[in-house]
């Protein structure tokens, strides 16, 4: 397969809800070929060992959207509810993680644990609903953008058949990644809040 010929004019995104996966998928597109948007603001520790993958200036895409131009032909990374505030006037592909919520949830808890903030402020049902709910919303709204494409990709899954999720995530993006790149970094030993 050929490249996409629009991929230099496309800004592409990897989003979920936190915990997701969506650092290792930042980490395998790079691998791939695709140049990572970040700033290494927020380092590596121990709830992200390979690093975190993120570019501040996302979280005030509301009112700073100047960096979109650089992020044209890259990708970079942005939680779920922050895609309602991409403008228009810009080509979007989006690789969106998704995650068995209990895990995603025993691994928020471990994390503030590990950061010693309170971890039940919030009761994990009542998390839980309030996650289903915005991923129910937010799922509609991609559907009805037009400037903007989606692709779900499962963390689990792609533990248990990197293979077939990154020909998918590949197909996705127009065919050039370096597929074996990609499912080198693919690390099973991160998987630390496993729910069967």
């Amino acid at each position: 397969m050929s490249p996409d010929p629009t991929a230099a004019e496309t800004v592409i995104i990897v989003s979920g809800l936190p915990r997701s996966g969506t650092s290792m998928m930042m980490r395998m597109l790079e691998a791939g070929g695709v140049p990572a948007l970040i700033d290494n603001v927020r380092e590596a520790d121990e709830d992200n060992p390979r690093g975190y993958y993120e570019f501040e200036r996302v979280k005030q895409v509301k009112t700073d959207r100047a960096w979109l131009e650089d992020a044209k032909g890259k990708v970079v990374k942005m939680v779920s509810t922050l895609l309602l505030d991409l403008p228009v006037g810009y080509a979007y592909k989006v690789v969106f993680m998704r995650r068995r919520m209990e895990e995603i949830l025993a691994s928020q808890r471990q994390m503030l644990v590990r950061n010693d903030k309170p971890a039940d402020s919030v009761p994990e049902e009542k998390m839980a609903e309030l996650y289903r709910k915005h991923l129910t919303q937010i799922e509609a709204w991609i559907a009805r953008q037009r400037h903007l494409a989606a692709i779900y990709v499962s963390y689990n899954e792609m533990l248990a058949n990197a293979r077939e999720q990154v020909r998918r995530v590949n197909e996705f993006l127009g065919g050039g990644l370096d597929a074996d790149a990609m499912l080198a970094v693919v690390d099973h030993t991160l998987h630390r809040q496993r729910k069967t």
